[in-house]
């Protein structure tokens, strides 16, 4: 099951006890469905929740029941349709509208006085029009509508609820969407997915923590070239002075560094540094080898 399926069985768990938000989610699933036209009402939905869910939606909040419906035990995209022109009136004049005139869809706000009331229409568009991508993948969350100015007025009334979604268009259709999880978190919860919401929030969490190991082990590892690298340096300007000059002709102090780089080739500093005798700082053991990195090998010995 896709992550847009889950979310949408979660919003079909929504009990349908109030009259006004039954009414108010079917409105939404209608503005964002299929068709909806005097000659037509169509939704086609692959969601096994939204498809049981339907038939009970349009009963609950009309009293109707589909004309068509898809064969028992169908899977896949099913489609439920209505072409009785009674039903279709009435479904229209439910929310003030004249199916005989000529049509031009605008939301009523009327009908959505309640916050329940605009959080249940969200619900229905989301689930009529909506889709979110794994947040495993990426972040997106968006709701798709054939009509301008139903796109355009459930903008405002996302904004009414707090959210500030984006607005573009895709082959013909009207799209508002999400792309930041805190933002789709929130949305998600109030429309009657938390569950999903704290998926997101949990894969986010996820995502962070693997991108942070991630930094840490390639700065460890550029780390440790680093160290390599300047060891291997170190040795061979160690190898140097021990042909042309003599390791026993240096100072002490730098003869211990000499001796404890050639012992142990690939330590740190830090490690180094530990096992002088006695033991130093790191920065006392870095000032040793660069003054061996910058010694004078003349022909008569260190300068």
């Amino acid at each position: 099951m896709s992550f847009s399926s889950k979310v949408k069985a979660e919003l079909c768990g929504a009990r349908l006890d109030r009259k006004c938000c039954a009414v108010a989610e079917a409105y939404g699933a209608l503005l964002y469905c299929n068709a909806f036209t005097p000659a037509e009402i169509r939704f086609i939905t692959a969601s096994d929740a939204f498809a049981a869910r339907l038939p009970r939606l349009m009963r609950r909040a009309f009293g109707l029941s589909f004309d068509v419906l898809p064969p028992a035990g169908a899977a896949g995209k099913r489609s439920f349709v209505i072409t009785d022109r009674g039903k279709i009136a009435a479904v229209f004049g439910a929310f003030g509208i004249d199916a005989g005139a000529a049509l031009s869809l605008h939301i009523n706000l009327g009908a959505l006085e309640n916050e329940c009331c605009r959080a249940s229409f969200i619900r229905g568009a989301f689930l009529a029009g909506g889709s979110v991508t794994d947040p495993d993948r990426r972040y997106h969350l968006e709701l798709c509508t054939s009509h301008l100015s139903v796109s355009r007025e459930t903008y405002s009334i996302l904004l009414d609820m707090g959210f500030s979604p984006k607005e573009t268009r895709r082959a013909g259709s009207f799209l508002l969407y999400f792309k930041r999880s805190e933002a789709m978190e929130d949305f998600l919860t109030t429309i009657g997915a938390p569950c999903a919401a704290m998926d997101i929030m949990s894969a986010k969490v996820e995502k962070d923590m693997r991108n942070s190991i991630n930094r840490k082990v390639n700065c460890d590892s550029a780390n440790a070239d680093k160290t390599v690298a300047a060891a291997q340096e170190q040795l061979e300007r160690i190898r140097r002075i021990e042909r042309e000059v003599g390791i026993e002709n240096l100072p002490d102090t730098l003869q211990e560094a000499a001796l404890l780089r050639i012992t142990n080739p690939e330590a740190s500093l830090s490690d180094l540094a530990r096992l002088a005798m006695p033991p130093v700082s790191k920065s006392c053991l870095s000032h040793r080898l660069k003054k061996l990195m910058s010694l004078d090998i003349g022909p008569s010995g260190p300068a």
